[in-house]
């Protein structure tokens, strides 16, 4: 597999981009040659600024998941680094691991996307990379070392045991003593950890839905066959809580106890609230209840990606001590070492899905109310989300920028009912009309698809506006 090829050429030539967070592509893309000539095109970028000698890789359970690790591993051997291969765990573990080490990091995953994809996310000693890493990554140029056949070394519990540790340190006790709580486990990375976290935090945990081949659960549209077992689940177990994480556990899915999965924004939300955080920042497609409910000093709108709430987390930091992020998909991003009552929560500038989760099982478990009592005291301001797959990038875009010259035709093609008052196209192209309804438009940075969004005044008219649009653009 030895090669005299730049890094950069056989990631070119490759096909594969980088999304809203990490590298994605279809899993034909990432062979071996290009798995290895991303990791050293990774470490050489990062060399830059950091010294190391060793780098933790980590996976989720899809298919091809293991080969592409094993590829990555034997690139930084070649380059006289060390690995430290903790298995499939969620992202969020191997990066509080990593960073508590002072060492980059590699994660295999495709997230939500399906299987027949996959993809990789990179992390600097200090966290995530930035946009700038990115083209640093794309563009380093490094000369591929001779490799040795791709190969794995032990794997390492100590991540999970840390992760599991933040959590029993920051919800001391039995707070969930009381709860019965449905763990949809799916395929995903931390099905096993968060039973063990959530056990340990006192619940009875109910494993639902465990499944060995791959399911791409997407926390930002889900399917209506999850939203109908989620139901039937709340009722057959009497569950106090219903939770699951896409497949790499960064984003969470939480359901209350009809079983009724809410929005990953109104989650980030009520857990930054119970957070006492001062200073947001959140993408453009989040909730326009976020700054209704007067909770923050400040709330920061970004484009959709976790590097550019993290841009905005970071100046953020310069003028505020509580400082948070979180995305519509409910990843959390904590930006800031919180402390309560001699208790430490250190900084995660990552999604992570078990935050949010935990904050409101824990906080409505302490007041003796339910997760829907905590839902309803916001705004009265919902949302709902789906996308169209199969509808070409180029397509997307080239709609887009001629709706932006024309609203006019937006409102014809997509039926809507009000006028466009007001365009804004930080991300895509997000339509706010006369009745204050928002239909926001924006390809895919992961895949071929057009996601739509949208916010009124109840769940029904925002779910109809989705579903309206969609089949409206479907016919183009």
């Amino acid at each position: 597999m030895s090669s005299v090829r730049s890094s950069t050429a056989i990631v070119n030539e490759s096909g594969i981009a980088f999304g809203t967070s990490g590298a994605r592509g279809l899993v034909e893309q990432f062979t071996d040659e290009v798995c290895a000539a991303f990791t050293v095109a990774f470490i050489t970028a990062i060399q830059r600024f950091f010294r190391f000698d060793r780098i933790a890789i980590g996976m989720d359970r899809r298919p091809s998941s293991p080969a592409m690790a094993a590829a990555c591993a034997s690139a930084a051997h070649a380059l006289g680094i060390q690995v430290d291969d903790y298995g499939v765990l969620p992202t969020p573990a191997l990066a509080l691991q990593a960073m508590a080490d002072c060492i980059p990091c590699i994660m295999i995953t495709g997230s939500h996307i399906p299987f027949d994809r996959n993809g990789i996310k990179f992390y600097r000693p200090d966290g995530e990379i930035t946009k700038a890493d990115e083209i640093a990554i794309l563009n380093a140029e490094a000369a591929m070392p001779s490799l040795s056949a791709p190969a794995r070394g032990e794997v390492s519990e100590v991540a999970n045991q840390a992760y599991t540790e933040r959590f029993t340190s920051w919800f001391p006790g039995k707070p969930l003593k009381a709860w019965r709580v449905g763990l949809y486990q799916h395929s995903a990375a931390g099905r096993d950890l968060s039973a063990h976290i959530l056990s340990e935090l006192g619940a009875e945990v109910v494993v639902l839905g465990r499944s060995e081949a791959f399911v791409p659960v997407d926390t930002e549209a889900v399917s209506d066959e999850d939203q109908a077992q989620g139901r039937a689940w709340a009722n057959q177990h009497q569950l106090h809580a219903l939770f699951s994480t896409d497949g790499d556990g960064d984003r969470p899915l939480l359901g209350d106890e009809t079983g009724t999965w809410q929005r990953g924004d109104i989650l980030g939300l009520l857990c930054a609230r119970a957070l006492e955080i001062e200073a947001l920042a959140v993408p453009v497609s989040c909730n326009t209840a976020i700054e209704a409910c007067g909770a923050f000093q400040v709330v920061e709108r970004t484009r959709i990606g976790s590097p550019y709430v993290l841009d905005s987390m970071a100046t953020l930091s310069e003028r505020f001590a509580r400082v948070a992020g979180f995305e519509a998909n409910g990843g959390f991003l904590l930006g800031s070492r919180l402390e309560d009552d001699g208790r430490q929560l250190a900084a995660l500038p990552t999604r992570d899905a078990l935050l949010p989760a935990l904050t409101l099982m824990v906080a409505a478990a302490e007041r003796g109310a339910t997760l829907s009592q905590l839902f309803a005291d916001l705004p009265a301001r919902y949302t709902a989300s789906d996308r169209l797959k199969d509808f070409a990038t180029e397509k997307s875009h080239a709609l887009l920028a001629e709706w932006q010259a024309s609203p006019e035709l937006m409102q014809q093609t997509l039926g809507l009912e009000a006028t466009i008052v007001s365009l804004d196209s930080t991300d895509g192209l997000r339509a706010t009309l006369e009745n204050d309804d928002i239909v926001h438009l924006r390809p895919s940075g992961n895949a071929p698809e057009l996601r739509c969004y949208s916010e009124s005044t109840s769940q029904e008219q925002a779910s109809a506006l989705v579903k309206r649009s969609l089949a409206a653009l479907a016919k183009l």
